[in-house]
């Protein structure tokens, strides 16, 4: 039985049969005020290679009113079952299928997504469909290389905006808010799109060379109109056009392009041709650091590549997501990195101290696999957006524009686009092209790094005599085992490195030299750096341009040490920070002594996005990696540091109100709560800080989950804030007070009854979950395991998965869990992608028991 699920060898054969030409599709959104299902009415044409065969369409619809193939109905209750109807004795050549179906809204994000703003009381919807949910919306042959033109039309409710992935038309029947599209470009169904409702709209446009010109628009709910900053996200926006046209030397290939900030949305955009949407979180309601800004210009130029990357061409099948993502991760950073006049030329740090911390970590799991997935069917794709997909493939994609030449890199790209628009494709059609271009066999290349898992070690082996001479000069490569129950060997790999060297120029670091090279096998020698007299630093892996561990060798772990937040460039600290993190998750660094490290450097740390990371750093190494018997230490010395730095932080800068989220995360004695309590009231002040909206409920869920505040602050907060926002900050809230009954209510909601909206129910979890109240906690591991399954096999995958991630025990740091985890793998059968997930989860406790042993070592 097939369910939802939908195998590679069955879309394989269904591509090789089929040739679809184009879909139209009516929907009627007239009542989607009061939500509940509409009417969903396709019409496919598409051919078939041989007469007489069967193929099926992909629907998911609580009911279908008819289904009629080349004239003749077909008995509907014969033909709809698990989320498919058969098509049989095709025609060879033209074929043509109309479905008449009643498809639900949803409000799990996934599918047509129905949302009330409780400000105007106004329904919005918006679609998303990646991975394979089209088919909840309209009938479609869901998989990615049966591409076709799709005519959209209409009908919705007065005064609404309908847009898709062609241009806005204006309203056919004005009396019944009839809108016809026109038909799209040959996509992809799962770039379709449509977002309807009174949406508030901002339009300009994009004027390039040669008389080009592409209308922009920026749209959000009117609740957030007075937060929406068009004109920053439109000089993001063009910046991308101008980068991108010139690399890819390929126009934009849409009749328009409008961003959509819709709510309740699971990821952070989606990259619908000629109509992104992306959570509109990132419409920022209070004031927030520069790093949220440079995140989000991230995600804007993300969404934008993947306009040539993804859309205009498009993966075979889904074992080359990777390179959909890491190409446009890659891309967008270094737009941000090169691209003339860009507010974030030191992209590069924030991607080595975020995007590649996650990639280190998510490789270090049992669930570990090649970047170049083995992607059987949809269930494995489902749960593969994760770190190795998104940030190690980019790392790697880094790794060979350092290999072939950035001009080589791109050239390759400009013929990939030229030769293989509004198709499909296979990695060796890229490794192709880019091989023409550089003149370098990447099969070698391409075999090492993205057919293998796991992660290199790479360390310097230094000489010197006793003058201080350098005499030899290695570069030792290291392929640690894989985790226990990953597939596959360790391997050594080809990297391409620089080398810095460091000394400290009038108390700073300074790099004063460095040298770039090809290392491989287990020792490369590097006869450059003989005879030089030994530096302080000496950095593997500067400019961050392969993908590895990198150790320090002694004299450099003792300098930087000292004096790592003395670093000149922002790039090499934070390699030194990554370092020392990954260090501390090994156990190769006790917790206690990461802690000291951080105190040394942070307060010479000007990278604000560095500063934050650190503070979730620290808090995790204490919660999860520390001895329990220092862990209350360690969280006093850490609290008193942060307020002390929210002190003496400069009035109303990005570092103070970073300090001030972390003292609200950690406050503890009744002294630091009653100073929380005071800023939040206004009795206290912080000389340039504003407790805003946002400011508040941090403030106020720390006060809730310690117990100093309840329900009765809760109630008023929400009064001052009765936004969508201050319902989701009221939910976390209250999952979060310090009693069993708070705790048995939330997870009620969320195991028990399963109604709640998605950002609703990960609100709540995150509430739920409070590193403080490990013991009120303790006996939902019992019950985790007792209901998971029974959750992954009833819900649909977005909200399944928020339950059995952010539900795992995994603050109950003990053998016992292992053991609990163990027996419920071996008994419960789960599928692939919950399996997956429950040991990924598992292995964090083991890893936090490793180095909480190192911790209790450290202190011997």
């Amino acid at each position: 039985m097939p369910g939802t699920n939908l195998t590679r060898e069955e879309a394989q054969q269904r591509a090789k049969l089929l040739t679809v030409d184009s879909y139209e599709i009516e929907l009627d959104l007239s009542g989607a005020q009061e939500g509940g299902t509409y009417r969903s009415v396709t019409t496919v044409r598409f051919r078939s290679a041989e007469a007489g065969a069967a193929t099926f369409i992909d629907l998911v619809a609580p009911s279908v009113h008819e289904a009629v193939l080349n004239g003749k109905a077909l008995d509907v209750a014969a033909v709809f079952r698990d989320s498919r109807i058969a098509l049989e004795h095709l025609a060879a050549g033209d074929n043509e299928l109309r479905v008449v179906a009643d498809c639900a809204y949803t409000n799990t994000g996934e599918g047509l997504h129905r949302f009330v703003d409780p400000v105007d009381q106004q329904a919005y919807l918006y679609t998303q469909f990646e991975v394979p949910d089209a088919r909840r919306v309209f009938a479609s042959f869901e998989q990615p290389d049966l591409k076709a033109t799709f005519q959209f039309t209409v009908t919705a409710p007065e005064g609404w905006t309908v847009i898709s992935n062609s241009p806005t038309p204006a309203p056919e029947d004005v009396k019944d808010n009839v809108w016809r599209f026109e038909p799209t470009p040959r996509i992809s169904t799962y770039i379709t799109a449509l977002i309807a409702g009174p949406y508030h709209a901002v339009h300009s446009s994009y004027e390039g060379k040669d008389g080009q010109s592409v209308p922009l628009g920026i749209y959000c709910r009117p609740s957030l109109a007075e937060f929406l900053d068009a004109d920053a996200i439109f000089e993001v926006t063009r910046q991308g056009f101008d980068w991108f046209q010139e690399k890819f030397a390929y126009d934009y290939p849409f009749a328009k392009y409008d961003q959509l900030f819709v709510p309740e949305f699971n990821a952070g955009a989606m990259e619908n041709a000629g109509a992104v949407t992306i959570r509109d979180q990132y419409v920022f309601r209070s004031k927030v650091t520069d790093a949220a800004y440079e995140v989000r210009a991230e995600t804007i130029l993300h969404e934008l590549a993947h306009m040539w990357f993804g859309d205009l061409v498009t993966m075979e099948w889904w074992n080359d997501l990777w390179l959909n993502e890491s190409f446009a991760t890659y891309t967008s950073i270094a737009c941000q990195a090169y691209a003339e006049e860009s507010k974030w030329p030191h992209a590069w740090t924030t991607f080595a101290n975020s995007m590649k911390t996650w990639a280190y970590r998510q490789d270090q799991l049992p669930s570990t696999h090649p970047i170049m997935a083995d992607i059987r069917d949809l269930d494995d794709v489902l749960v593969n957006f994760d770190g190795i997909t998104y940030a190690k493939g980019a790392s790697v994609l880094k790794q060979l524009v350092a290999y072939v030449g950035m001009d080589a890199f791109f050239k390759g790209v400009q013929a990939y686009f030229k030769a293989h628009a509004f198709g499909n494709t296979r990695l060796s059609d890229l490794l192709g092209a880019l091989e023409e271009t550089s003149g370098r066999d990447l099969t070698a290349w391409s075999k090492a790094w993205l057919e293998t898992a796991g992660i290199n070690i790479l360390r310097p082996e230094i000489e010197t005599d006793a003058q201080g001479v350098i005499t030899a000069f290695g570069v030792r490569q290291e392929a640690p085992a894989l985790p226990a129950g990953a597939k596959g060997e360790p391997v050594l790999r080809p990297h391409r490195i620089a080398i810095g060297l460091y000394d400290l120029r009038d108390g700073l670091l300074t790099r004063t030299d460095r040298i770039e090279l090809d290392i491989d096998g287990g020792l490369t020698q590097v006869p450059e750096l003989v005879g030089r007299a030994r530096p302080a630093v000496v950095l593997l892996n500067d400019d961050d341009l392969s993908y590895a561990k990198v150790r320090l060798d002694e004299v450099s772990l003792s300098n930087v040490t000292a004096y790592l937040g003395d670093f000149t460039e922002s790039l090499p600290r934070a390699l030194c920070w990554a370092s020392a993190w990954d260090m501390t998750r090994d156990g190769e660094l006790a917790t206690r002594d990461y802690l000291s490290l951080v105190l040394s450097g942070i307060g010479k740390e000007s990278d604000i996005g560095v500063v934050q990371s650190l503070h979730r750093q620290v808090k995790l190494a204490i919660d999860l990696y520390a001895d329990p018997a220092w862990r209350e230490q360690g969280l006093a010395t850490w609290t008193e540091a942060t307020l002390e730095h929210l002190r003496a932080a400069a009035p109303g800068s990005d570092h103070q109100l970073a300090w001030a989220r972390a003292f609200a995360a950690t406050a503890r004695t009744e002294g630091q709560l009653t100073y929380l309590s005071a800023l939040l009231d206004g009795s206290a002040e912080v000389e340039g800080l504003v407790v805003d909206t946002e400011l508040r409920w941090a403030f106020l869920e720390r006060l809730v989950a310690t117990g100093v505040a309840g329900e009765a602050a809760i109630e008023a907060e929400l009064e001052r804030d009765a936004t969508a926002a201050g319902q989701r900050h009221a939910a976390t809230a209250r999952a979060a007070r310090p009693t069993a009954e708070a705790k048995a209510q939330a997870w009620a909601s969320v195991v028990e009854s399963g109604d709640l909206p998605n950002a609703v129910q990960e609100a709540v979890i995150g509430g739920f979950v409070q590193s403080d109240q490990v013991e009120l906690l303790a006996p939902y591991t019992q019950k985790y395991f007792a209901a998971v399954k029974e959750v992954w096999d009833t819900r649909s995958h977005e909200i399944a998965q928020q339950v059995a991630v952010g539900l795992y025990p995994s603050l109950q740091v003990s053998r016992a869990t292992l053991e609990a985890t163990d027996a419920w793998l071996a008994s419960a059968e789960p599928n692939a992608g919950l399996r997956r997930l429950v040991s990924e989860a598992r292995a964090g406790v083991e890893r936090a028991l490793k180095a909480r042993a190192a911790d209790a070592a450290a202190a011997s």
